[in-house]
């Protein structure tokens, strides 16, 4: 499960227990999974799926079928999730009957093309984010560094969204010495990874973690680079998709976690693991800059320095009382956000939109902070 999805399920979790009505409409097929989810409806349209992704589906198509499914629904509001293709369609349609629209911002789209070897169209990809996110009334940033990105592509109304973690869920009381001694026979720290196996991750950057002394690499997940990563990582331990209660045993069982993806816009497994008391090092890039307090709950290593991050994951195993410090800091950092708190801002910003439905374009000059 991607973090565009985790993040969508909590939100309607919390209409629900608003009672607030709810349409999802979603790209699919009619065979493709549940009809409702938290009591909201599901309706889905024809897409199809990315050929290096099987079970990633977009929608392309014109504005018409958004329109009349948002005209007989008639919503007072219009959440776009993670917007690019169908999200297009739907700022349109809404913009067309004068509806109130908030896009959430949570994928780097015009980088991730570059990973899937889709060069030379950055410039143009980036054109088009610029403009679903100038034609809503309202964008919502998951990072101060996304937040950045916004507004210099000239994007005027947008603002700043986090996540939520359910810190009852992830809780280090969660630890399990004989789920370490499955995966780690030996007695060895262990080294976790928690995410998507796709090329946008970044995974095979843990082959430089792969003979650490005494430790184990642990990779839950599953994804289209599962075998590949099988291949460069042959000491790893590959336990993957987990969910519910065996994800949160896993990730508290960890000694440090590593997310080594650079285009992060949020990365939620960082709050999780460090709601589990776990340290975590990433890149200084992006949303771990907001989550990760280097030398303080974590360390943050500059981008493609991997030399730098096996420097860290050494020293946060080498030394129990740093790591354990390092851990009980994360969690006071991240306890107070809950998702209640966080889907009750995401109201208040719905509400924005409403008594503000026209967004503000700027000026058509813009720069892009990529690195």
């Amino acid at each position: 499960m991607n973090g565009v999805t985790h993040s969508l399920l909590r939100v309607l979790d919390h209409l629900a227990d608003r009672g607030d009505e709810v349409l999802i409409i979603a790209p699919g097929t009619r065979r493709d999974g549940p009809k409702e989810v938290a009591g909201a409806r599901i309706i889905r349209v024809p897409s199809i799926a990315l050929p290096k992704y099987r079970r990633v589906r977009v929608a392309p198509g014109g504005v018409s079928r958004i329109k009349r499914l948002l005209e007989t629904f008639d919503p007072d509001v219009v959440h776009l999730a993670s917007p690019f293709v169908l999200g297009w369609r739907g700022v349109l349609a809404a913009q067309s009957l004068d509806l109130p629209t908030v896009a959430i911002y949570q994928t780097e789209v015009p980088a991730y093309a570059a990973r899937y070897g889709m060069h030379g169209i950055e410039a143009m990809l980036w054109s088009h984010v610029r403009n679903i996110h100038q034609h809503a009334s309202l964008t919502l940033a998951p990072s101060s560094y996304t937040l950045e990105q916004l507004s210099g592509l000239g994007v005027a109304e947008v603002d700043l969204w986090a996540r939520g973690v359910d810190s009852s869920r992830f809780d280090p009381s969660h630890r399990s010495e004989a789920w370490r001694r499955s995966v780690a026979p030996g007695g060895e720290k262990i080294i976790g990874y928690v995410g998507r196996l796709a090329a946008e991750k970044q995974v095979e950057d843990l082959a430089v973690l792969d003979d650490v002394p005494g430790s184990k690499l642990v990779v839950v997940g599953d994804g289209p680079w599962r075998a590949r990563l099988e291949r460069s990582l042959p000491n790893a331990h590959f336990a993957g998709f987990l969910g519910g209660e065996a994800l949160a045993q896993a990730v508290a069982s960890f000694d440090v976690m590593v997310a080594p993806g650079e285009l992060e816009t949020f990365c939620q497994t960082i709050q999780e693991a460090m709601a589990s008391e776990v340290p975590v090092i990433a890149p200084a890039r992006g949303g771990p800059l907001d989550l990760v307090d280097s030398s303080h709950t974590g360390w943050l290593y500059a981008p493609k320095d991997l030399a730098a991050m096996r420097e860290h994951v050494t020293d946060l195993l080498g030394d129990e009382a740093k790591r354990r410090a390092f851990g009980v800091a994360g969690r006071q950092q991240v306890h107070s956000r809950s998702w209640k708190s966080v889907c009750s801002q995401l109201i208040g910003h719905y509400s924005r939109a409403i008594e503000n439905p026209h967004p503000q374009v700027l000026g058509r000059g813009f720069t892009v902070q990529t690195g």
